[in-house]
């Protein structure tokens, strides 16, 4: 690979998206997070905060520390691991609440998988920079122990052990399931790829934080192996797409709407699971899964004309809107996929993918990506710039993972 496109990523992170968020994230006044930034970066406090959020902005600061070795990254990762603690974490029962209000009160106390799914992933990220980067054992290890006890929950009170999977919505204490606006239990898509993401990057890190734990790295695996069958035994489809949601017994709803970003992202990471498991039995059947799936995304979401990859489809309508996630998962998606094939459609695909993001979702003038564009190249104005749901989480993990591949230092790019 021309060790130029390298060069144009670290510059990308380094000097456009991570200082965007540094300047512009905080509420220093409030102690907390601006959420509706605007596409002119002006910035306003919304009523509601989530956790994903604030974990998006916990993992994004504590891998670019890693990546770097800066601790000046870890300024900022240390600001959102503090107001997580101090407004999300519920004292008296643990794990996160998905949501608070603006005067810090949680909107409701049931537990979400995708809530602790997050902070588990973004908290074992966070020990892991304070060990390498300012090379703390005593405090990784307390920092740590806080991803282990949400692993602990989950495993506990979440996994359905009759159907597989977990349960979405937990009561405060943990002890019953939640029904969904009074129906019946489904399970989320999303919520269970995060999972499987934080989970992968909880068996990543615990080798840094506590490579003496053997046994704890032995049931993590177990926990990552049972899941990441479960995508492909349960929720892959023939056509190699992912629901929205399924029933609790795992048949799918609605399975003519297709999101080609989830389904890109879901590529990457089941290989990262099956690669971080070392099995070389799961390995060969998840190369062959994440080559398929990839290559699917590719001929379905792709547009080979102008570089862009489109939201979806549902079964009378495509939806050519470039989302800036869908574009940050498309660009490491497809990489994933050439490492494994070395095939020239997927290497066309993401370098055609960067050029998109260079000329059009990226914002020249005030910096980070667009929420969206269309295919011709027209800004969505009204969606903002930063909010609950987008942070510096998908642009800079695209960022990162791509010059960790690389096997370059950020220096030496």
């Amino acid at each position: 690979m021309d060790k130029q496109f390298y060069t144009n990523i670290e510059s990308e992170l380094s000097q456009d998206i991570l200082p965007f968020w540094e300047k512009y994230a905080r509420n220093t006044a409030q102690e907390n997070f601006y959420t509706a930034i605007q596409p002119d970066t002006t910035s306003a406090c919304s009523d509601t905060s989530t956790v994903d959020m604030v974990c998006g902005y916990l993992f994004a600061y504590s891998a670019a520390a890693r990546l770097y070795r800066k601790t000046k990254y870890l300024d900022f990762a240390d600001y959102a691991y503090k107001y997580l603690f101090h407004v999300f974490f519920d004292t008296l029962n643990g794990g996160m609440y998905h949501a608070i209000n603006k005067d810090d009160d949680p909107l409701d106390d049931t537990k979400t998988l995708f809530a602790q799914s997050c902070a588990l992933y973004a908290i074992a990220e966070y020990a892991a920079a304070l060990k390498e980067v300012r090379k703390l054992d005593y405090p990784a290890t307390v920092v740590f122990d806080k991803s282990l006890a949400l692993y602990t929950m989950i495993e506990r009170f979440a996994r359905d052990k009759q159907n597989g999977g977990y349960t979405e919505i937990l009561s405060a204490n943990w002890t019953t399931s939640a029904q969904e606006n009074g129906g019946s239990q489904k399970k989320n898509f999303t919520s269970h790829l995060m999972l499987l993401e934080s989970y992968t990057n909880l068996l990543r890190t615990i080798s840094i934080v506590y490579p003496e734990q053997k046994d704890t790295r032995s049931l993590i695996s177990k926990s990552l192996e049972q899941l990441t069958a479960l995508f492909t035994d349960k929720m892959l489809s023939k056509e190699n797409h992912f629901c929205a949601s399924y029933t609790a017994d795992w048949l799918p709803l609605d399975a003519k709407t297709i999101c080609f970003g989830r389904n890109i992202e879901s590529s990457r990471a089941l290989w990262e699971a099956a690669n971080e498991l070392s099995n070389s039995e799961l390995c060969a059947k998840m190369r062959t899964v994440s080559i398929a799936i990839a290559r699917t995304a590719l001929v379905e979401g792709f547009d080979h004309t102008t570089g862009g990859f489109e939201h979806g489809q549902t079964e009378t309508a495509h939806d050519t809107t470039r989302l800036w996630k869908d574009q940050a998962e498309a660009l490491i998606g497809f990489y994933n996929a050439w490492e494994l094939t070395g095939g020239e459609d997927f290497k066309n695909a993401f370098l055609k993918e960067w050029e998109w993001i260079s000329a059009r979702q990226k914002d020249a003038v005030n910096g980070e990506w667009f929420y969206a564009v269309a295919k011709d190249g027209t800004v969505d104005m009204t969606k903002e710039k930063g909010s609950n749901e987008k942070t510096a989480f998908y642009t800079a993990r695209a960022c990162i993972t791509l010059l960790q591949k690389s096997g370059m230092t950020p220096g030496a790019v």
